[in-house]
């Protein structure tokens, strides 16, 4: 597989394990800890890496969710914590996530070797929530190869965000019609916090596509650290993962 073919096969699975810790009841707790609502937490706990910024600059490196629905969430945690309280905090039920529910795995290991690798070779240009993240030092053992992969694949997650950030930006579209031309349309819209009225869907489709490719574009590079055939297994690794995964919660 070419780079930029492992970059389209893997960013289905990497997009939905990357966030999967989010859902979890004690990363939930890790909230109330703190005092905060469940939504700064979210907000906070992903763009606290960047430290003591304004909501603006919050709501500008996320990007997809609405200017005022960050500001809700990061004004609300930042008079109780500050933000990279909240993110350290984030990190850590992501490696608590990873070790329950990882650890049993019979590929783990070797998953979380590669995204290590990718990760490390990733170009953080222009995406500062990723590059923030991966500054932040991960708080585990290298052998715990649960929280490593859980880590490696919040930080693979966050570069493909920001690389779909730009290239929405470079295709021409705004955060907010990027999401309405995606899966969930206007419901995705309002679940982000966007207002109604929305613009028209239906010329932002071919627009989407292109921002889709050139986002595979951008994170490929990342995987030419990869040596031949690694490529295909790091592939078959995310499936198997997101396949066990899923099979455990039925």
């Amino acid at each position: 597989m070419t780079p930029e073919q492992v970059a389209t096969a893997s960013k289905p699975a990497v997009l939905e394990l990357g966030e999967a810790f989010s859902r979890c009841p004690g990363t939930l707790r890790r909230a109330r800890l703190l005092g905060i609502s469940g939504w700064a937490f979210y907000i906070t706990g992903r763009a606290g890496a960047l430290g003591d910024v304004r909501a603006e600059t919050a709501a500008a490196a996320i990007g997809f969710i609405a200017p005022e629905a960050v500001a809700d969430g990061w004004d609300a945690a930042a008079r109780v914590v500050r933000p990279i309280e909240v993110a350290t905090g984030n990190l850590a039920e992501c490696c608590r996530w990873g070790a329950q529910h990882l650890d049993h795995l019979p590929g783990t290991p070797r998953l979380a070797t590669l995204l290590d690798r990718v990760v490390a070779g990733a170009d953080a240009t222009g995406m500062p929530l990723f590059a923030a993240w991966r500054a932040m030092p991960v708080p585990v053992p290298e052998n715990a190869a649960g929280a490593r992969a859980a880590a490696g694949l919040l930080l693979l997650r966050e570069h493909f965000t920001g690389a779909y950030l730009l290239a929405v930006r470079a295709g021409g579209m705004t955060p907010l019609e990027a999401v309405l031309a995606g899966p969930e349309g206007e419901a995705g819209a309002t679940a982000c916090g966007w207002s109604p009225p929305y613009p028209p869907v239906g010329p932002l489709v071919r627009r989407r596509l292109w921002a889709e490719a050139m986002t595979d574009r951008l994170v490929s590079a990342a995987f030419r650290v990869l040596r031949p055939g690694e490529g295909a297994e790091l592939v078959e690794l995310l499936a198997a993962t997101r396949a066990g995964l899923r099979a455990a919660d039925q």
